[in-house]
């Protein structure tokens, strides 16, 4: 063993004839084993994953396993960057890499080149749970669809200028109505880049003011040729788009995210443009069905009038003008009668109501009291004298009689005793 550390770099350290090591040659040395093991370069490694750690340095961290052992793996940043699905605990994956040591801690670990879910592809594992999270936003809601116009001026058209969508849009809505006006606006549909160009095409039609209603279109292909309308990018540019979308992407049987997010889905480019804009044949026969409506709908009307007038013109008091009014006129003084029999009995029971009072007011008058030899007294003041204790000798008082007055000087008060129950 010790012949094996000879090209260290450091001079060894002996003792008894014994050469010692340190912790990182030996690490060092078995890395050296492990990487020249050509098994350990190219690995295929199937198991589940746990403790999974995506770092915010970008790199994962996590642990795959089987039923008896465990093996930690690195998947750094750069590699895990074309990885288009999430990874998670409990996820049965395969993975290709290389084992290596990680000399500080000593320990071995898969270094991971590429990944995959184990039973399903990756792009269909994408795909679901792009759609999950979407949905959970609400991107797909009903009530978040904007509704078509019934005739579109001006259509804004998203596809390939080689691909067949292009000519089949195009021949469908000449071919049904031949005024609309038709931007096209050239975008790659498929490949790297695909997607960006897409959303870049929403924006430029959004940004116009000319435009009613956006086309995007794609003929058939295979999961990976449809998958720049499976990005997000693509989702979230349709979402917000101002204007409605119809994707029309692959065939009948081909769904993609943007399909879920648009307005409307057509299953085919040609049922796109059909969805689009009205048949002319379609729009000549509406029209000639509303205007034979509208005609006898005022035939109608015109006929209740004339029953109307008829009616009015029959009726004898139309006849009889006179005789209306003068039977108005007799009614009318019915009316002036009643109101003055009306008036009378309220004057009537007025008049009775004002005695009452008046004879009212006259029992409580002082007049009365005064006619049977009653006076009262006033002071000086005015104010009137109710008790003896209210007056003094030789003050000024004031008699009042029934007849008039006399002013008096008080030469003597005398005070009654009132004896209590008396």
């Amino acid at each position: 063993m010790r012949g094996r550390f000879n090209g260290q770099k450091d001079k060894p350290i002996m003792q008894n004839n014994i050469q010692i090591l340190k912790v990182s040659e030996i690490n060092r040395y078995v890395k050296g084993l492990i990487q020249g093991d050509i098994r350990l370069r190219n690995l295929w490694v199937t198991g589940e994953i746990s403790n999974f750690k995506h770092h915010r340095s970008g790199h994962m961290y996590f642990t795959v396993k089987d039923n008896l052992s465990s093996l930690r793996c690195v998947y750094f940043r750069r590699e895990n960057a074309r990885c288009i699905f999430r990874p998670h605990d409990g996820m049965e994956v395969i993975i290709h890499g290389n084992i290596s040591v990680y000399e500080p801690d000593g320990i071995y670990q898969l270094y991971v080149a590429e990944m995959e879910p184990a039973g399903m592809g990756s792009l269909f594992l994408a795909f679901e749970q792009l759609k999950k999270k979407l949905e959970q936003e609400g991107l797909f809601r009903i009530e978040a669809k904007k509704k078509l116009p019934s005739l579109p001026r001006k259509i804004g058209l998203i596809t390939s200028p080689t691909g067949a969508a292009l000519q089949d849009i195009l021949t469908t809505i000449k071919s049904r109505l031949p005024y609309i006006q038709i931007l096209v606006v050239e975008s790659l549909v498929q490949g790297a880049g695909a997607a960006a160009d897409i959303v870049r095409a929403l924006e430029l039609l959004n940004g116009r003011n000319d435009v009613d209603l956006i086309i995007l279109a794609r003929g058939g292909g295979s999961l990976e040729d449809l998958w720049p309308f499976n990005e997000e990018i693509v989702a979230r540019a349709i979402y917000r788009s101002r204007l409605p979308v119809i994707s029309a992407v692959g065939h009948e049987t081909d769904f993609t995210i943007a399909d879920f997010t648009a307005d409307m889905r057509a299953p085919t480019p040609t049922a796109a443009a059909a969805a689009a804009v009205p048949d002319l044949e379609e729009l000549i026969e509406i029209n000639r069905q509303l205007r034979e409506r509208s005609v006898l709908a005022l035939q109608r009307r015109l006929q209740q009038e004339k029953q109307l007038l008829d009616h009015i013109v029959s009726d004898r008091f139309f006849l009889l003008p006179g005789q209306r009014i003068k039977m108005s006129k007799d009614f009318l003084k019915q009316l002036k009668a009643q109101l003055h029999r009306e008036v009378g009995r309220l004057l009537q029971i007025k008049k009775m109501k004002l005695s009452a009072q008046i004879d009212k007011l006259d029992s409580y008058s002082p007049l009365k009291v005064m006619n049977r030899g009653y006076s009262f007294c006033r002071d000086e003041h005015g104010n009137i004298i109710r008790s003896i204790t209210d007056i003094s000798v030789d003050q000024l008082l004031q008699l009042s009689f029934k007849d008039g007055r006399a002013l008096c000087r008080t030469e003597q008060i005398e005070e009654d005793t009132i004896i209590e129950g008396n």
